[in-house]
């Protein structure tokens, strides 16, 4: 048995307009009574963007400001495993001979 890639979905901007939350920069006051202080552009990317590394303290004061679980916040979705590209390349059911031809230059006398 082979184990399942995870990955997530990021559901902060989700939660921000569930509590009345639709600009990025509401989010600065929330952050800075609870000790975290970000720029306006960290902050838009912490909305906007799916963050790769978050400290812990930020994604505690999340939780703290929308009073939600985790996995609210940070929803685990199962990736479905990627198809091999060993049978493409053989062109067993790939694009076989529907590969371009490569082109011939001609000189000037043809």
């Amino acid at each position: 048995m082979s184990a399942q890639r995870l990955d997530y979905r990021w559901n902060l901007r989700q939660i921000m307009a569930r509590h009345g939350m639709f600009s990025t920069t509401n989010l600065l006051a929330p952050l800075s009574e609870r000790g975290i202080t970000l720029s306006t552009s960290q902050v838009y990317r912490l909305v906007v963007d799916r963050p790769e590394r978050l400290s812990l303290e930020i994604l505690m004061a999340l939780l703290d400001i929308f009073g939600c679980e985790m996995t609210e916040l940070i929803e685990p979705v199962a990736v479905a495993a990627p198809h091999s590209r060993a049978r493409a390349v053989g062109g067993e059911k790939g694009i076989g001979a529907l590969r371009p031809r490569r082109a011939r230059i001609v000189g000037p006398e043809g």
